[in-house]
């Protein structure tokens, strides 16, 4: 943005509102500047004909509307004569109010009206048709009305969007720009979730204490929010100690203070556990503990049943012509006996079959099933192998905003889920709070089925809970373990078991589905990653490149990195063309056709799919933009179907996706993958990352780099840490029921 000092300043009274998107609060406005017409765009909020601005920006030249001013901030002045303030009344900005009894007012009061209306109101009943409590109605809407245009006006100065101002007032109200002033950073609370950084920054300009505990606290809760980020639940305190008295240049003694207090206002929270305090943001304290109180209810009531089910499992051996091996039958007999468990394993060891006879065998009794993975891919996948209607876990609790802008769900404890039996697969993708509300909807006589593969990357979200559940040995669980023949004709398949034992995949192999095509550099490998997507695999396989191969890397830095592989294969897959509209998001540009992803969890998008609707395009979701209006910054874009509308708003969610991270690919499975790998930091070269990258491939998988990167990926062991109390607070809630027991 450029400096106040180089924009251009154009002052006139609003003509027209010739376009105006509520979402985002961009606008289009015709504008009259001492009797010459202006037009004026940017996302100025909401402005109505009549008004009196001053905008500062610069002029554009647009192709299709010609010369136009482009705003970057708006300073109001309410209208002082009487045909402005008519106009201004009449033009609908106050409900109720139309251009009749705007003239009446104003024929009463002429240039006082807007004086009266907010300062004595009881006046208005001097108007004929003006009740006492339409004048209270009249003057309270007036005053919210100028309300909200002030903490837009205040936080503007800041980058901070209209959108997010009206988030403000939607809490603090009429207090807003006060409540501002007294404490910047009540614009980091939850459901407004403004930067720390910028807070701090408004701060400082109102020279506030900056030692104060409200910013002390506003920075345990940032930083604890952005390791949330990195998967994290919680911090050991001394680590979060030592971080935030270093970034804010406070005592030790400061932070216990704002800890405490923060505690006290059930904002933070904090766990002791082996004699090691951790801190965690108060969300994920409630729903660790929640888990862990849930699952041993859950335990307690389901206690084994002493049923051997190896009669009805012979019986769908019979009737669908197979024969599981023992720990399939193993799998399929605790399954049936337990309300609680976990089914885990590679790739090719047998899960779906496995999966299929629990399946069955709970129709057979008239179960009633509910089948639920963490993202439309993953659900769509698990229906093509069962046969059986799967949702996404969002979709199976149902999204329901409440009024305070939160993320609640319409299935929970008083609304649970009607289902006897609940599967989910691709576990490794939940992350704690998703876990938490499914459980909450979970019934706890009913059966919860868990699948998923443990040697996975865990869940982007915060979190590790397959692998929590599994290691604390408490939930009955079963790994299997053999290849089954078919599947072991796939060096994919083979390759990844030899990767999750530590040992090198075979790489010379050339007449299988598993390619190594070794590269000098990184530009090199970028170059050769894209003439395989946009040639080669087309032209040997039929593949389509955007269709049926997936890029994945695991950095999106450096060469080969996804930043500019996107750019690389936009313009190679994507170019631009004259009947190709685009919009232009800071350095990023989206272009009709372009293959993107979702990269945060947007519960507020509306989409539709046929005559189906509804709400939600979560992370990881992939999708093609199918229309772009370039002028009013809108982008429609088709996710498997479901039609989703964007404002340039909501463009900080998006990336391209012609290559993704192998993290953000997780839950979904693609014809074709092709997987840079070059001499990254050594914090992304590990076993598990190259393991998930490796299984995404369902018909061929080609690696370009270096062979010694593959080799140290498979020796680097080390799981992926992340702060977490959830075993510790479940091993702990199953001894207090046993003891309670006793």
């Amino acid at each position: 943005m450029q400096e106040e000092n180089e924009l251009q300043i154009l002052q006139g009274v609003v003509e027209e509102v010739i376009y105006k998107n509520p979402d985002n609060g961009y606008i289009v406005i015709a504008l009259d500047v001492d009797g010459a017409p202006e037009t004026a765009v940017g996302t100025l909020g909401d402005i109505v004909e009549g008004e009196t601005i001053k905008l500062r920006g610069n002029y554009i030249a647009s192709a299709k509307y010609g010369r136009q001013f482009k705003a970057e901030t708006c300073e109001r002045t309410l209208p002082t004569t009487a045909p402005e303030i008519r106009r201004y009344l009449g033009s609908g900005i106050i409900k109720g109010m139309g251009p009749a009894m705007a003239k009446k007012i104003v024929a009463v009061f002429g240039a006082e009206s807007l004086d009266i209306i907010e300062n004595d109101p009881m006046r208005l009943v001097e108007v004929n048709g003006i009740s006492q409590d339409k004048a209270l109605y009249i003057s309270h809407e007036f005053r919210k009305l100028n309300g909200i245009k002030s903490i837009i006006e205040f936080l503007q100065k800041y980058d901070i969007s209209p959108v997010t101002a009206s988030l403000v007032w939607k809490i603090h109200e009429g207090s807003s720009v006060v409540a501002v002033k007294q404490n910047p950073y009540i614009l980091c609370d939850d459901g407004i979730d403004v930067d720390f950084t910028i807070a701090d920054r408004i701060a400082y300009d109102l020279e506030l204490d900056m030692f104060s505990t409200e910013r002390i606290k506003a920075g345990i809760a940032y930083v604890l929010r952005e390791n949330a980020f990195a998967g994290h639940t919680c911090l050991p305190k001394e680590r979060l100690m030592e971080r935030v008295c270093s970034a804010l240049g406070v005592s030790e003694d400061d932070f216990d203070t704002a800890l405490y207090k923060g505690v006290k206002e059930n904002k933070l929270a904090f766990h002791i556990s082996s004699k090691r305090t951790y801190v965690f943001l108060a969300e994920y304290y409630h729903a660790e503990m929640y888990i862990a109180s849930k699952i041993a209810i859950m335990l307690k009531l389901s206690a084994p049943l002493e049923k051997d089910f190896s009669e009805e499992i012979a019986g769908v051996e019979w009737t669908e012509n197979i024969q599981y091996e023992d720990l399939q039958k193993a799998a399929i007999n605790a399954a049936m006996g337990n309300n609680l468990f976990i089914l885990t394993g590679g790739p090719g060891t047998g899960k779906t079959t496995t999966l299929n006879a629990v399946i069955q065998l709970c129709q057979s009794k008239r179960k009633r099933l509910c089948l639920a993975a963490p993202t439309g891919r993953a659900a769509k996948r698990m229906s093509d192998l069962t046969g059986q209607p799967a949702k996404t876990i969002h979709r199976l609790l149902e999204v329901d905003f409440s009024k305070d802008n939160k993320l609640k769900f319409k299935h929970n404890e008083l609304n649970p889920l009607k289902a006897d039996v609940i599967i989910i697969d691709e576990m490794s993708m939940v992350d704690t709070l998703l876990f938490e509300a499914l459980l909450r909807a979970v019934k706890p006589e009913s059966k919860l089925i868990m699948v998923g593969d443990s040697n996975q990357l865990p869940s982007v979200g915060a979190g590790n809970v397959l692998r929590d559940l599994i290691s604390s040995g408490l939930i009955p669980t079963v790994e299997l373990k053999e290849i089954f023949r078919q599947a072991a004709e796939s060096l994919i398949v083979t390759n990844a078991h030899k990767i999750v034992h530590g040992e090198n995949p075979e790489l010379d192999e050339r007449k299988k589905d598993f390619f190594f095509m070794y590269t000098m550099s990184d530009e090199d490998t970028a170059r050769l990653v894209v003439d395989l997507v946009r040639t080669r695999l087309p032209k040997s396989y039929g593949y389509s490149p955007i269709d049926d191969i997936q890029i994945l890397s695991p950095t999106k830095m450096g060469a080969a990195g996804t930043k500019e592989l996107n750019r690389s294969l936009q313009l190679a897959l994507n170019p631009p063309a004259r009947n190709k509209k685009e919009i232009r998001f800071f350095d990023v540009v989206f272009r009709l056709g372009d293959k993107v992803m979702q990269v945060k969890n947007d519960y507020d998008v509306s989409w539709k799919k046929g005559g189906e609707s509804g709400l939600g395009i979560f992370n990881g979701d992939i999708g093609i933009i199918i229309d772009v209006d370039a002028h009013n910054g809108i982008m429609k874009i088709d996710f498997d179907g479901r039609i989703a509308v964007y404002t340039t708003e909501m463009l900080n969610k998006l990336e391209h996706a012609y290559a993704v991270t192998i993290h953000k690919s997780q839950g979904s499975e693609y014809k074709a993958v092709v997987m840079p790998l070059t001499a990254v930091s050594e914090q992304l070269l590990y076993r598990n990352l190259l393991y998930t990258g490796i299984t995404r491939a369902k018909e061929n998988i080609i690696l370009v780099g270096q062979k010694p990167v593959v080799h140290r990926m498979v020796q680097n062991d080390r799981k992926t840490l992340r702060y977490s109390c959830m075993k510790r607070m479940l091993e702990e809630k199953f001894k207090e029921n046993l003891f309670n027991e006793e």
